[in-house]
């Protein structure tokens, strides 16, 4: 393999719509977003050490009425510093991370396309997705690994 070049991975990451949804996303195509907010290790280390600018996720609208995959984004950055945890007035503020060695670690992401609002429920329908860890029962990661056969499945038949 050649340097700079690598394995396209795939996500799904879960936002508040009425924080960032993918209309936010739509409406600043050229923009990228700082993903903050994630104070979870195991989806920080997914940011910090696996994703890679051109890997493509899917943009999950949760913790609101409708849930589901609303769109899809693209990584359009490397891990760098969560903002928001050395911003006192942030939600996710967090006092005792040192600046020079940050504890929070997030990428930027990028719009990509709207889909139609797929809900569990409906993912759970096809067999071929019955292994998504979204659809786990007790998963509560805000980020998650997606398969290349459940990324092809989904573009190919769901969405």
């Amino acid at each position: 393999m050649q340097a700079g070049h690598h394995t396209m991975r795939y996500w799904l990451m879960k936002s508040e719509p009425d924080e960032v949804g993918i209309d936010h996303l739509a409406a600043n195509p050229d923009k990228q977003f700082e993903w903050t907010g994630v104070r979870n290790y195991q989806a920080r280390n997914f940011m910090r050490d696996d994703m890679q600018p051109g890997d493509l996720l899917l943009f999950w609208h949760s913790s609101c009425p409708e849930p589901g995959i609303a769109g899809i984004a693209e990584v359009a950055s490397s891990a760098h510093a969560d903002s928001s945890q050395f911003d006192p007035a942030s939600p996710y503020h967090d006092p005792k991370s040192d600046p020079a060695k940050p504890r929070w670690q997030c990428v930027d992401v990028r719009f990509v396309k709207k889909t139609r609002l797929v809900s569990p429920q409906e993912l759970r329908q096809h067999p071929p997705l019955a292994e998504m860890t979204v659809l786990k029962r007790g998963n509560r990661l805000s980020i998650t690994p997606v398969t290349a056969e459940e990324w092809t499945y989904l573009n190919e038949v769901v969405l």
